[in-house]
């Protein structure tokens, strides 16, 4: 397994932020035919109960970095990855690395 894992930085709007995550930005994810799965973390706290580093997390799964490479670089991928922009003012980070 491979995996893609978005970390969103905490929005400055959280409610369109949420609004355009679920109706457009999520879809577009979930529309990335060769993904396995993917699993999506809103953090309520820091293990100190404190406020989170980040506001929430993507985990996109897949068979391989191969198939990685080729879905992101496919139009639905592509979408995605622009969708960003949109999604987001704040940033976010993005690590790619092997399920042990």
């Amino acid at each position: 397994m491979y995996k893609v894992t978005v970390l969103y930085e905490h929005p400055t709007d959280p409610d369109a932020f949420e609004k355009h995550f679920k109706e457009h930005h999520l879809p577009l994810a979930q529309a990335m035919a060769r993904m396995s799965r993917i699993e999506i973390t809103r953090f309520e706290t820091s293990a100190d109960g404190g406020k989170p580093a980040y506001y929430r997390m993507a985990e996109i799964f897949f068979t391989s970095k191969q198939v990685m490479e080729e879905t992101m670089g496919s139009p639905e991928g592509q979408a995605t990855i622009n969708d960003l922009h949109n999604l987001t003012t704040t940033g976010v980070k993005i690590l790619l690395g092997n399920v042990e």
